[in-house]
């Protein structure tokens, strides 16, 4: 028997590991199987290298608990240890680089997840346990088996024991915070968690229960009750009968908790639709089916394979945050890790593999590998072909799904402009018909009318008497109603030189105007409508302008320049945060036209002091505001009074 300490600085490390080596202490379920997983996996190479007979018992992993006794046990068939191999793996911390991770750790406190799989693993089970037994056979012959045990992770003992079969054994004796673990409900939870893809089959057994032997007699089935048949049977046989045998229930095999070959690790043209249906409901538990997916499969220059699926998003209600489970080796390390997910593809939903790619100890040790930017470069890339390659293929299912992958789409060219350079031809936009089409193609379609004007529509409802407007002249507009679409604008404008958006109420496009009023009576009709109107709405400094509108019905348009709403709305975003509102108040920079061809107008013009007047030009007022915006609580109520008070004198 040999007792010693553990190597350099475990009076250090151990509580380092306790506390925050891990954010999640559940991971040393991860790690354990892991290592399990590892143990089998170097079996089989040597099995393939033809220096190991393959065994007849298929490799596997079990795990068992017991609440009455407070104990986790992770059993593998794998390679198992010598004494000169625990020696070296379990007693020298040292050999795993723990040294170095103090130093550069031990001014850190939990800001960071700890990713593992960086020679540790193992000790994450004193995160958990107060006390840690090993036993292990190695597969070379002669090898004595090993006990191993250690108590706070501080001194440890060795023997060696008596162990029929190859492999490892770890038992975890847990702390008084850490009974969760021993329940079936938790761990299993914490199995399908991180284990879910694991290449080795994994079986769970709950020791508190009583164990059937397989081999042993029948399931379901009495025994008094199969001898009762059996005598009824004889009894009731003819001379002609034959013997006939009672059936008997076989019991079921345990079946495994995990999936060994995951979607992604099979070839494309050998999944079908419902198989990649059934993995997204499977993982994500969404029951809505996804729009379409993109399943990588790389060999060179990395290692990568995986699946991302565009979800269907109900952008009024939906969180837009997907979630991508980056796995290594099918061990999940975690969701949405952003130095290897570019972030505009956090909307998105799927699992990627990269058994190359680089687990340092932390997240922060990513971000300047330029191994884990060519991963994300080319999952990148693999997007946008993906998109590009249904636009021009399958052009109908595109345009089925713009509504909802519009938003990403947009999203991902605001945020990596390799993706704006392969996706910018392939943004598509709805215009007034309701048909999509693209910036060029909308650009050459207006050319005679409005060249290099781009008008937008921000909601359909509220600027419908603009809608209107245009549909009569022939005019189109394209319809971008989403929040993304205020920034993803100005991209576009400093992306298309001398390209400029309007707003459809931005400015009054002399299409509308019939013929031009000469600049003397343009002169006379503002100066006369500007003092009445401003009269009747006890406004000063009020904006207006006089335009002989073709259509008659037109009384009073609402424009503001372009610039200045957008001023406005990024000075509000901002005085969220504190800025004074009343620095950008509604209606600043608005111009109140009217239409000297219309009967009112011109009732207000020849009739500036009737008893009439004042009530008009209120409600043309309320009127054009309606159109571009909803009127204030104030407003809104003094409208209806004035508009109900107008239907009465009708009824006189």
């Amino acid at each position: 028997m040999k007792n010693g300490n553990l190597s350099i600085n475990s009076e250090n490390i151990f509580p380092v590991i306790k506390k925050w080596l891990y954010s999640d202490h559940d991971i040393f379920v991860r790690e354990l199987i892991s290592n399990g997983c590892d143990a089998v996996t170097k079996l089989k190479k040597l099995s393939l290298m033809g220096e190991f007979d393959e065994p007849d018992e298929p490799y596997r992993i079990d795990v068992t608990t017991s609440a009455n006794d407070k104990t986790i046990t992770f059993t593998d068939n794998g390679i198992g240890m010598t004494e000169e191999e625990v020696e070296k793996y379990i007693n020298q911390i040292a050999f795993s680089g723990a040294e170095a991770f103090l130093e550069q750790y031990k001014d850190k406190a939990t800001e960071e997840q700890i990713i593992g799989h960086f020679g540790l693993g193992f000790y994450s089970a004193f995160m958990v346990a107060d006390k840690v037994t090993i036993e292990t056979k190695s597969y070379k012959d002669g090898e004595d088996a090993v006990y191993w045990e250690c108590e706070d992770g501080l001194e440890y003992s060795m023997k060696k024991c008596i162990k029929a079969d190859r492999g490892t054994t770890i038992t975890l004796y847990l702390n008084e915070d850490s009974y969760e673990f021993a329940n079936e409900y938790r761990i299993k939870e914490v199995i399908d968690k991180y284990c879910s893809f694991m290449p080795v089959e994994i079986y769970y057994t709950n020791a508190d229960e009583p164990q059937e032997d397989p081999k042993d007699a029948t399931v379901d089935v009495d025994a008094k009750e199969v001898s009762d048949t059996a005598d009824n049977a004889e009894d009731s046989k003819g001379p002609d009968a034959d013997d006939t045998k009672t059936e008997e229930k076989k019991p079921e095999a345990p079946k495994p908790l995990n999936t060994t070959t995951p979607l992604w690790a099979k070839h494309p043209n050998d999944c079908t639709d419902e198989e990649y249906k059934e993995f997204y409901r499977k993982v994500f538990h969404d029951y809505k089916e996804p729009l379409f997916w993109i399943h990588l499969n790389m060999d060179y220059p990395f290692n990568l394979k995986g699946i991302l699926y565009f979800p269907k998003i109900n952008t009024q209600y939906d969180n837009l945050e997907g979630t991508i489970k980056l796995y290594n080796n099918q061990v999940f390390v975690a969701d949405n890790i952003k130095e290897v997910i570019p972030e505009f593809l956090m909307l998105l939903k799927g699992c990627i593999d990269c058994p190359d790619l680089p687990l340092n100890v932390s997240r922060s040790a990513l971000q300047n590998d330029g191994f884990v930017k060519k991963i994300s470069d080319y999952i990148t890339k693999k997007v946008a072909d993906k998109l590009s390659g249904m636009y021009k293929t399958h052009r109908e299912d595109y345009e089925k799904y713009w509504d909802d992958i519009n938003p990403f789409i947009k999203f991902g060219c605001l945020k990596d402009l390799k993706f704006l350079d392969k996706m910018k031809d392939f943004c598509i936009y709805k215009n007034l018909a309701g048909k999509y089409i693209t910036l060029p193609e909308y650009l050459e379609a207006g050319k005679e009318k409005y060249e290099n004007k781009v008008f937008y529509v921000t909601d359909e409802q509220a600027q419908s008497q603009y809608i209107n407007m245009f549909k009569a002249e022939g005019m189109d507009a394209l319809i971008m109603t989403q929040t993304i679409d205020s920034p993803f604008i100005t991209l576009l404008e400093q992306k298309n030189e001398n390209v400029h958006f309007y707003r459809i109420d931005a400015e009054l496009s002399d299409n509308f105007v019939g013929e031009e009023l000469s600049e003397e009576t343009a002169k006379e009709y503002k100066d006369k409508l500007t003092a009445t109107f401003e009269k009747a709405l006890d406004m000063k400094n009020l904006n207006v302008k006089v335009e002989s509108l073709k259509d008659e019905n037109t009384s009073s348009i609402l424009t503001q320049p372009e610039e200045t709403r957008r001023m406005q709305e990024m000075m509000k975003m901002y005085g969220m945060a504190g800025m004074d509102p009343s620095m950008f108040g509604q209606g600043e920079g608005e111009t109140l036209i009217l239409n000297s061809n219309n009967k009112l107008v011109k009732y207000v013009l020849d009739n500036p002091d009737s008893d009439n007047t004042a009530t008009i030009c209120c409600q043309l007022y309320d009127l054009a505001v309606l159109a571009n915006r909803p009127l204030s609580a104030e407003a809104m109520t003094k409208f209806i009074a004035r508009s109900n008070e107008i239907l009465g004198i009708l009824t006189k």
